[in-house]
């Protein structure tokens, strides 16, 4: 059974950082391009960042030269480094393939972890 476990999500001034981990299990992240997603209130889930099994990377204007993600193929788990937070990166925040990747996206999402800034 596939298994999307987000974490690390909290509280944070503007200006500060957090980093989000995805834990994967049932499913090998390293052999598909994975990406963090974030849905605000009333808004889209919107796709903020992508990583090829290579390494490429990827990022949504809004969110490009602040953020950053990683993978660990050997602990299966993708990570979103956020710096430079600002209130309107309040979201739920998500991990799963990228939604343009073969097959799409998994249909068991995570519960997300909430990412609130606000000072």
């Amino acid at each position: 059974q596939v298994q999307l476990v987000e974490s690390g999500g909290g509280l944070v001034q503007p200006g500060g950082s957090l980093r989000l981990s995805c834990a994967a299990s049932g499913f090998f992240l390293r052999v598909n391009t994975m990406g963090w997603y974030r849905q605000a209130p009333g808004k889209e889930r919107e796709l903020v960042a992508t990583i090829t099994t290579r390494g490429a990377t990827n990022y949504a204007d809004s969110v490009k030269g602040r953020f950053t993600i990683s993978r660990d193929n050997a602990k299966n788990t993708v990570y979103l480094q956020m710096d430079s937070l600002r209130p309107d990166d309040t979201a739920v925040y998500y991990c799963n393939k990228d939604r343009n990747s073969p097959g799409g996206v998994l249909p068991a999402w995570g519960q997300g972890t909430q990412v609130t800034v606000s000072a």
